[in-house]
């Protein structure tokens, strides 16, 4: 079935954030063609089966075993047949529309590849996230980030440019975007040999290499943004993994 817009969602043992998430979001896409699909990578505290409980027309797909974030992604977007495709974290909350805003200015600007909107702590603070391709100084600079972003850290997430208007952008978190389906179909999706991490940065680069990413403050979503690897050494190991592939492939540091 063509849908106007489909999303995707890739979940890991998510029962606390899953349920405000989807209320949310089908809350906030009434005014719009919209069908969700979540790819479970084998949780075993019941999301899954909460989904399938209170939101049937969710076509949920069990993984069997953890395949990772892009990879997960990739079996669902592989399947979808829509204009326009969302990459949704399982700990995002929508506000205003947010869907329907991203799709409009889609449609007006066929020379998008990929809306990155506005991404907010629940409390309303913007998160400093990087817009810029990585490079090894800006991810020490997020690394040993405190409570003020520092020169470097500001430079990364493009806060030295006017970003109270759409802004064309390297560089665009995975929590939260929003492709144009033949696009992201057209460049393969994902790159698999990320597990987590990094496969953001890698998507965003292939996208600008045929099409446009661009920042779209007018759409804003929360993120409750955990920043695991920083207390998870295995997750941290993982990071690093994925630091070092990403910059053998694009041949930088």
């Amino acid at each position: 079935m063509y849908n106007m817009v489909t999303g995707s969602i890739v979940t890991y043992n998510n029962i606390s954030t899953i349920a405000k998430t989807l209320e949310t979001l089908f809350g906030e896409t009434k005014d719009i063609d919209f069908k969700l699909y979540v790819l479970d990578n084998g949780s075993s505290d019941g999301t899954p089966e909460y989904i399938e409980k209170n939101y049937p027309d969710v076509t949920v797909i069990r993984s069997g075993k953890n395949v990772g974030f892009g990879a997960g992604h990739n079996i669902i977007i592989n399947q979808v047949e829509s204009k326009y495709h969302a990459v949704i974290n399982p700990d995002i909350v929508l506000t205003q529309n947010a869907v329907k805003k991203m799709a409009d200015y889609m449609d007006g600007n066929p020379e998008i590849g990929l809306l990155s909107p506005r991404i907010c702590f629940p409390d309303g603070r913007d998160q400093i996230l990087g817009k810029r391709n990585p490079h090894l100084k800006y991810l020490v600079a997020s690394r040993l980030r405190g409570d003020e972003p520092s020169k470097l850290l500001k430079e990364y997430a493009m806060l030295d440019c006017d970003l109270s208007k759409p802004t064309e952008i390297e560089n665009a978190t995975g929590c939260f975007m929003f492709i144009r389906t033949d696009v992201l179909k057209s460049i393969g999706g994902f790159d698999d040999g990320f597990f987590m991490y990094f496969e953001d940065a890698d998507l965003a680069r292939r996208i600008n290499e045929v099409s446009k990413c661009v920042y779209y403050p007018d759409a804003v979503v929360n993120h409750v943004w955990g920043r695991d690897s920083k207390r998870n050494f295995k997750l941290m190991l993982v990071h690093i993994n994925s630091m070092l592939r990403y910059f053998r492939k694009w041949k930088t540091i």
